[in-house]
């Protein structure tokens, strides 16, 4: 068995072990359960090494080279330096972090960080990964009856951090977003800042690695699919359910799933969510418009009363 394994970030180490480890499975016709069963592992266990939710221990990696027969000593060697890089605290696990992130958060973006392929269909708002600063903070402001100071401190730190992580890195993941034509619409923190955060949205649509597309208003087709509320899958390496994870956020709760059936499920709706939507071309010119009549907005003497509305007595 040939390999291309070798050392490099903790997120890149811990996606090649995870890939190693389905790669030898299968070459080994076992079934996730075969294998938990053969080593005295619980199938969770085995589940979470092979999404890469977990590192994968020393001890827990030899056990499966040895059970695969392994006998190519470099590949070994490289097996477990991988896994060793892999462990190294990521800034995702930070005792602050940890108090104030959901678990589902916190899953989301370990996964995020090894993800090669991300579907993100959002009804309702622009992603915060791809929100301005501004309209984070401000979006996050209006939680607050649910987030107290340091929860909205660390979860705009976060957003912007994930910025950097999923769009901006030479190595980033194939972004894909489906939006409601409502989202664009939608007016939040006044003209300028709505006005700011579509004319950033344009800007990231001409990345090479990010796709947006817009489902027009008129669109009547997909409606129980678009009631769903939003949802994320994220491929972490082919496209195969099996090695993909669905991630749904509510209102007081999010929720990572692994379930195959669930997860291909989620990703046959997002794909007819794709094909109802305005092609990306046009979505773009969609933005810009929409960018653009806010900024001329800007130039009638009512919007000065809007964005600088009187003092309350």
């Amino acid at each position: 068995m040939t390999s291309s394994l070798g050392g490099d970030t903790p997120a890149v180490a811990r996606q090649r072990v995870r890939r190693w480890l389905r790669q030898a499975r299968g070459e080994a016709d076992l079934t996730q359960t075969d294998l938990a069963q053969r080593l005295g592992w619980s199938l969770s266990k085995v589940q979470r090494m092979e999404t890469g939710e977990v590192a994968v221990s020393e001890t827990d990696l030899r056990a499966t080279v040895e059970l695969y027969g392994v006998t190519d000593l470099d590949l070994v060697a490289t097996l477990v330096k991988d896994a060793r890089l892999a462990r190294r605290e990521r800034w995702t696990t930070s005792a602050e972090y940890r108090r104030y992130l959901t678990v589902g958060l916190r899953r989301l973006l370990q996964f995020e960080a090894v993800a090669t392929k991300i579907r993100v269909y959002q009804p309702i708002l622009i992603p915060g990964v791809l929100q301005t600063p501004a309209m984070a903070d401000h979006i996050l402001g209006e939680r607050g009856t649910i987030l107290n100071e340091d929860e909205r401190r660390v979860r705009f730190e976060v957003r912007m951090r994930r910025r950097a992580d999923l769009i901006e890195r030479p190595d980033a993941p194939e972004y894909y977003l489906v939006l409601d034509e409502s989202v664009i619409l939608r007016i939040f923190g006044g003209t300028r800042l709505a006005a700011e955060q579509l004319e950033h949205l344009a800007e990231v649509a001409t990345r090479p690695k990010v796709f947006i597309r817009i489902i027009p208003l008129e669109q009547s087709q997909g409606a129980a699919i678009r009631m769903s509320g939003t949802f994320v899958v994220m491929n972490l390496g082919d496209d195969d359910a099996d090695g993909a994870v669905l991630y749904r956020e509510l209102f007081t709760a999010d929720h990572i799933d692994h379930d195959p059936e669930k997860i291909r499920s989620y990703r046959n709706a997002f794909e007819e969510l794709w094909k109802l939507s305005l092609p990306e071309d046009a979505s773009l010119r969609l933005i810009r418009a929409k960018a653009a009549d806010l900024r001329a907005r800007l130039d009638r003497p009512s919007a000065i009363v809007e964005n600088n509305p009187p003092l309350r007595p």
